[in-house]
């Protein structure tokens, strides 16, 4: 049955936060979150198409890969969406929705050309200052239309604050060297996780309060990993995995798991789809509603990941299945390539164990299975040179038909952007 009250929708998303949260299993505590995901729907497998902000948060709003919407590096540094893309908030004001921006955004330097109609800018991006206009928002304005709110919080993106306690409880990531300056690090992280979840609650409290929570999705996102080495700016699985949690209107309810392998380009169609808007063709996710009804278990076979830019020109594509991951690098570049990798203790850590000196092999492939910190590379294993040759047309045929610019060799930045030199060390 055909819902006749549209449903509003309310965004939060944070920079660099990954799936680090306790109700993901990290060990950082986010009662707020855990609650949202107790009663609405988690997403276990979420991908994002990019490991950089504006790459991969272009594609939360295009439903379409970094190389086709055109925002293949940062904003902030000379790159930009195609002109006429069509973008989410856009489309949902097209269809009769007032939209709101409150903090951080991304993908261009004029945010009203995204379709937001009414933008509130605070003294910084911190939850700290957003939180507050939220909430005076929602409890002195009567809202007679649906309305889409997207709240960015500038959390978690380094600097971090400087955490002084013991390191001893503090989790390492497995991927890094469990030494004192890691887990020092992480502890720092920790704090603005806290913050956050911290200020979420006060919005889901404001919400309730004014009596909208019955007519509102609310969506807690990211665009991509954690800013440590081998995570944010990798296609390492914590450079492209997301946390996605959902509760509201359509079935995001119940405190379900959805292990569903999926991509934010599916994003834009699954909103579109819950407001009864006509998806555009040009949309390259799906809508991932019949899972959600339980009329199909899975969208996709494989997702498909890509990196251009970053601070420096760092070519990479890879390919993802529920069981394997095939990267392929197009330059020559160390295994953490550090202009990509933002300052911090964990980079120093990763320098003196000379993951910057290693080379990148230009294949990668890794059964995560047996190897989920994707260090065996199985390229040379004659045991899976089925594997192997099958994640490679998988890729090929992909860029192919995305029309990959890629495929022609050097693919270069627009004029006057900014690019960091291959051969520096900081971005």
């Amino acid at each position: 049955m055909k819902r006749e009250k549209k449903p509003n929708i309310l965004i939060i998303i944070t920079h660099d936060t990954g799936r680090h949260l306790g109700c993901y299993g990290s060990g950082v505590d986010t009662p707020n979150l855990n609650k949202l995901a107790e009663e609405g729907v988690i997403f276990t497998n979420f991908f994002c198409t990019a490991p950089q902000c504006s790459p991969s948060r272009a594609s939360l709003l295009t439903g379409r890969y970094p190389h086709n919407n055109g925002l293949i590096g940062l904003t902030h540094r000379g790159f930009r969406l195609n002109a006429n893309e069509l973008l989410l908030p856009n489309l949902l004001a097209q269809a009769g929705y007032s939209t709101y921006l409150f903090g951080f955004q991304h993908e261009s330097p004029n945010p009203y050309s995204l379709g937001y109609q009414k933008i509130f800018k605070a003294k910084s991006n911190s939850c700290l200052d957003v939180t507050p206009l939220v909430i005076d928002f929602l409890e002195n304005n009567k809202l007679k239309k649906p309305f889409f709110m997207m709240i960015g919080f500038s959390e978690t993106h380094r600097p971090f604050p400087q955490y002084e306690g013991p390191v001893d409880n503090i989790e390492g990531f497995p991927y890094l060297p469990d030494v004192e300056d890691v887990r020092r690090d992480i502890a720092s992280l920790n704090i603005l996780v806290r913050r956050v979840d911290e200020k979420i609650g006060e919005i889901l409290r404001s919400l309730d309060e004014a009596d909208l929570r019955d007519d509102t999705l609310v969506v807690f996102t990211t665009d991509h990993g954690v800013a440590f080495p081998g995570a944010k700016a990798t296609l390492f699985d914590p450079g492209i995995e997301i946390s996605m949690i959902m509760r509201g209107p359509g079935g995001f309810e119940g405190g379900r798991k959805i292990e569903a392998l999926l991509s934010n380009l599916d994003f834009a169609p699954t909103i579109l789809d819950l407001c009864g808007i006509p998806i555009p063709t040009e949309m390259q996710g799906k809508s991932i509603l019949p899972i959600i009804r339980g009329e199909a278990k899975r969208l996709h076979r494989q997702i498909f990941v890509e990196q251009t830019y970053h601070a420096a020109y760092d070519p990479i594509r890879g390919v993802r299945t529920d069981r394997y991951k095939y990267i392929r690098s197009f330059e020559k570049r160390p295994f953490w390539f550090p202009p990509n990798v933002d300052e911090g203790l964990s980079k120093e850590v990763a320098r003196r164990f000379g993951y910057f000196n290693k080379p990148r092999p230009p294949e990668m492939l890794f059964d995560l299975e047996s190897n989920p910190i994707e260090r065996n590379n199985l390229v040379n294993d004659p045991e899976c040179t089925d594997i192997l040759k099958r994640m490679r047309l998988l890729l090929e045929d992909w860029m192919r038909r995305t029309s990959d610019p890629l495929l022609k060799g050097y693919v270069p930045p627009p004029p006057n952007a900014r690019v960091t030199p291959p051969d520096s060390y900081t971005p």
